[in-house]
């Protein structure tokens, strides 16, 4: 592991994008390629690593009670829809079988 920060997650999600697109124009060669695969897999655990983490601090404010404080409950942060085709997912830069 470096000893560089964790970037923050806009910076590892265009870097992502950065990757997906070179690899998908063919433009390094396999040894490249594969190092990039590899940085790319390891900033996309980043990125939701970050966003569960952000997950577990968000609430939902569910309605007030009597006394008009608020009452809130935790946030699902499981996908209500398929992802959109192109979208960068973990399955876009997963090893097939």
């Amino acid at each position: 592991m470096t000893d560089e920060p964790e970037p923050r997650f806009e910076e590892a999600l265009g870097r992502i994008e950065r990757i997906v697109a070179d690899l998908e124009r063919g433009e390094p060669a396999l040894e490249a390629a594969l190092a990039k695969y590899e940085d790319g897999v390891r900033l996309l655990r980043l990125c939701y690593d970050q966003l569960e983490r952000a997950g577990r601090s968000v609430a939902l404010l569910i309605g007030v009670d009597d006394q008009g404080h608020p009452s809130t409950a935790p946030f699902d942060a499981r996908p209500t829809a398929a992802p959109e085709p192109g979208d960068a997912s973990p399955d876009r830069l997963a090893p097939r079988p």
